[in-house]
C-alpha cells in the first residue's frame, strides 16, 4: 500500500516540507466542540550541515582524500544524512571505499537488520498533536527512553479552550452518537457551573480556594472544576522522539491488537516520518484492519 496514496487519503498536505494531518472540529446543536480523530503537524526536525567538518577531513592528509566525503553528488534527507554521518564516523568511513550517498538505503538496511539502532538515536522529530483524550495520553506518555512529552494541564487552563474526542466506534452508530454529544453537552454545562460555584465560593474567603496571586487563584478553581470532566475530554501535547525511539512506538502502537484511537494517532505519525525520511522508515509495510485502520510492520523491529 503506498504511503502517499493514505496519507493523501487522510487528508494530508503535500504543500509543506512540514507534513501535517489535521482534525476537523465539529460541534454539537448546544455548539460544544469536539473532534472524530486525532491532527497530527511535525513542528521540528534536524537542520543539518556537515560543510564545518571539512577542516577536520583535510587534516588527515591528502592521500586519504577525506574531505571528498563532503562533496558527494547525491543528497539525503537531513535526519539521513546525520544518521549516515554518525555511522560513518565509527569506522572513519570517509575515504573512497565508504559507502556512498547514492547506496544509503542499503547501508540503514544494514544497521536495522543487525541491530545496531543506536545510530538511529541521533536524529530527533517532534509532533503538535491535538485531538487525541486523555484516555490515550496516559498511555502515550509511558514510552520514556529517546522521548519528551509536554501536555496541556487542565489546572492551568480554564473552560474556554475544552473540547472533546468521540470515540471512533460511537461515530457511526446513531444511538452512541446522539448520547455522546448529549453528555459532552451536560458536562462543558457543568463544568461551567461547577466553576461558577467555586468562584463564588472563593470571593467568600473559603480559605480552599483563595490565594494571593491571581494566577493561582484561577488553578485552585480549575483544578478542582477539572474533576467534572471525563477520558474522553481532548488534550493537546507535544511530542519529541529521536528515529530509534519512533520505530518502537510505531510498532506497539499500530499493531492490531492496539487500542484503536492510540493506533490511528502513531500510524498518522508513521506516515509523516515515512515520507520525510523513506529511507529511515521506509522498511516498513502498511496494512489495513477490519476496523478501517491502519498499521505498519517490519521485519527489523526494536532495531
Amino acid at each position: 500500500m503506498d504511503p502517499q496514496t493514505v496519507y493523501e487519503k487522510l487528508g494530508g498536505s503535500s504543500d509543506s516540507e512540514f507534513p501535517t494531518l489535521h482534525s476537523e472540529v465539529a460541534r454539537t446543536e448546544g455548539e460544544t466542540p469536539y473532534l472524530r480523530h486525532p491532527g497530527v503537524i511535525l513542528i521540528a526536525k534536524p537542520d543539518v550541515d556537515i560543510e564545518g567538518l571539512r577542516p577536520f577531513l583535510e587534516g588527515y592528509g591528502e592521500e586519504l582524500n577525506f574531505d571528498a566525503y563532503l562533496d558527494d553528488p547525491t543528497p539525503l534527507p537531513p535526519g539521513s544524512l546525520l544518521l549516515k554521518t554518525a555511522g560513518q564516523t565509527c569506522y572513519a568511513s570517509f575515504g573512497p571505499k565508504r559507502t556512498y550517498n547514492e547506496n544509503a538505503q542499503r547501508y540503514f538496511d544494514n544497521l536495522s537488520s543487525s541491530g545496531h539502532g543506536s545510530v538511529f538515536e541521533h536524529a530527533v522529530f517532534s509532533f503538535f498533536v491535538y485531538g487525541v483524550s486523555r484516555a490515550i495520553t496516559h498511555e502515550v506518555v509511558r514510552h520514556r527512553a529517546g522521548t519528551a512529552f509536554s501536555q496541556l494541564s487542565q489546572r492551568f487552563v480554564s473552560g474556554k479552550v475544552l473540547r472533546f474526542v468521540e470515540r471512533p466506534e460511537y461515530q457511526d452508530v446513531p444511538t452512541l452518537h446522539k448520547r455522546f454529544e448529549q453528555r459532552i453537552d451536560f458536562l462543558a454545562r457543568e463544568y461551567d457551573e461547577v466553576a461558577e460555584e467555586l468562584v463564588e465560593l472563593q470571593l467568600q474567603g473559603d480559605p480552599r480556594l483563595v490565594a494571593e496571586a491571581r494566577t493561582d487563584m484561577r488553578k485552585r478553581v480549575q483544578q478542582s472544576a477539572r474533576s467534572v470532566l471525563p477520558n474522553e475530554a481532548e488534550t493537546t501535547m507535544v511530542l519529541s522522539a529521536n528515529v530509534r525511539a519512533w520505530r518502537h512506538m510505531i510498532e506497539m502502537r499500530t499493531d492490531q491488537h492496539a487500542e484503536r484511537e492510540i493506533r490511528d494517532l502513531y500510524f498518522r505519525i508513521f506516515l509523516c516520518l515515512r515520507l520525510l525520511e523513506p529511507m529511515l522508515f521506509g522498511d516498513y509495510d502498511i496494512e489495513s484492519f477490519a476496523d478501517g485502520t491502519y498499521g505498519a510492520t517490519t521485519d527489523w523491529r526494536k532495531i
